[in-house]
């Protein structure tokens, strides 16, 4: 079985395009579903944000699993496969995995070095764990790669290179100013309270807003977020939550409106924002964090209104950051490949070495037996002499090339020795293949990471 990822992001397809083709929670569960359903493939995981959409599967055929992968990304997102297809890439084996570590470590963000991308991947994981459609590969390529990302964070300066989407727009939306001179005293409106709505609200409470109001259509949701940012330390903006139903009419007090939710249609038209308009004499700042928008993108024509949304992100994010340290995470990037697939290749003939000691095991038993039924006058004591002794022998047989293979299969090509081990042993496939299953069936049963809507 053999790692593949197929995809598409804001850097092989236009936001029109990823705006159709964005995944609700239940159309992630339904592909994931389908793909382990699919022939070619044995593990599944989907990598959603607001600039990709990505499939990943552990399949036994190459060319079947990309038209597979493909496919089901076409059904589910409901863009024709025709269309879908010239802005999907796709990885292969040490390709797929350098990939997700460059995704990890924010190299492939619109905003080079955002790190709430890690947040997304442990989401990615934890939905998979939770469906059991992640096995031993995907859940050790995504630990990996929550790994590496913090690695990079950590040991460079990528945060300097970057900033996370919502810093990113509001300084879009502030222009020049600073953002925390331009929000001072600024009445805020911010609808949803996922993760990236938690962030904004958080983010314009500490830069000095005078309210933050949060509206979201589970009201439970919007009046903990509301206590969180009154808590102590968190800001010194005033908070409050308010039904979906309110925001019309909270459009027309606010200053700045940030949306991120999940709805599959707008959740303000242009109509809305004209009635708001009509209503109001101050200027509107909007910032659309949505894929797909949540803001009709009519209000980039409407005076008075400044909306800052996926697309125009995407125009503005071509500053390029600090090139040191983005050459040093590409260098760690590297070295985790490496070392990944050095781990994995050595973990393929574990199964096979586990085997074999389970044989020689069984040999030993059985050796022990017939002598026990040759020489019945043993004593228990000169017994477990012998036994220790004969199953000294074995062990010391066995540890030098045991070993050894494993170090040849963690290897570029080592992949055969595995093969050789059970040819030169004569060892049964089947219980090799049952402790592979049985791997793969603790890997599965890891417990889910907390989660939280990103």
């Amino acid at each position: 079985m053999s790692l593949l990822v197929v995809g598409l992001s804001h850097r092989s397809a236009p936001v029109s395009v990823l705006e159709r083709a964005a995944l609700s929670a239940d159309a992630q569960t339904k592909l994931l579903t389908d793909t382990l359903a699919a022939e070619p493939a044995a593990e599944a995981a989907v990598l959603a944000t607001c600039n990709r959409v990505e499939l990943y599967a552990d399949v036994d055929k190459f060319h079947a699993g990309v038209a597979e992968l493909s496919t089901l990304l076409a059904r589910h997102s409901g863009v024709g496969l025709e269309e879908l297809t010239p802005y999907l890439y796709v990885h292969y084996e040490d390709r797929a995995v350098h990939h997700l570590f460059s995704v990890a470590c924010g190299l492939d963000s619109m905003v080079v070095g955002e790190g709430q991308i890690l947040g997304q991947i442990k989401d990615a994981l934890a939905t998979g764990q939770e469906l059991h459609t992640a096995g031993r590969l995907l859940n050790d390529l995504f630990q990996q790669a929550l790994r590496v990302g913090k690695r990079a964070h950590s040991e460079s300066g990528i945060d300097r290179a970057g900033q996370s989407l919502v810093t990113f727009g509001l300084g879009q939306l502030a222009r020049d100013v600073p953002v925390e001179k331009w929000a001072t005293g600024k009445r805020v409106l911010v609808i949803g309270a996922g993760s990236m709505s938690s962030l904004s609200a958080a983010t314009l409470s500490r830069a000095g807003v005078a309210e933050v109001v949060i509206a979201n259509r589970t009201l439970d949701r919007a009046q903990r977020l509301a206590e969180i940012l009154a808590e102590p330390g968190n800001g010194t903006a005033a908070a409050r939550a308010v039904p979906i139903a309110q925001v019309a009419e909270e459009l027309t007090r606010a200053d700045v409106v940030v949306s991120c939710t999940g709805a599959t249609g707008l959740v303000l038209t242009g109509r809305d924002i004209e009635q708001a308009l009509a209503a109001r004499t101050a200027p509107l700042a909007l910032l659309d964090l949505a894929m797909p928008r949540d803001i009709d993108a009519a209000a980039h024509r409407l005076d008075g209104v400044r909306l800052v949304d996926i697309e125009s992100l995407a125009e503005a994010s071509a500053d390029a950051p600090m090139a040191a340290d983005v050459d040093q995470v590409r260098g760690i990037v590297t070295d985790e490949v490496t070392a990944f697939g050095a781990a994995q290749r050595a973990a393929t003939i574990t199964p096979t070495v586990v085997a074999l000691r389970t044989m020689a095991a069984d040999v030993v038993a059985s050796e022990i037996a017939r002598l026990e039924g040759r020489l019945p006058g043993l004593d228990e004591k000169e017994r477990g002499e012998i036994t220790q002794t004969v199953k000294r022998v074995v062990d010391k047989l066995l540890h030098a090339p045991t070993v050894r293979v494993k170090q040849l299969a963690a290897q570029p090509g080592g992949a055969g020795y595995a093969d050789a081990l059970r040819t030169l042993f004569d060892l049964d496939p089947e219980t090799v293949a049952s402790v592979s299953r049985a791997d793969g069936a603790d890997s599965r049963e890891t417990p889910p990471t907390n989660r939280g809507r990103s």
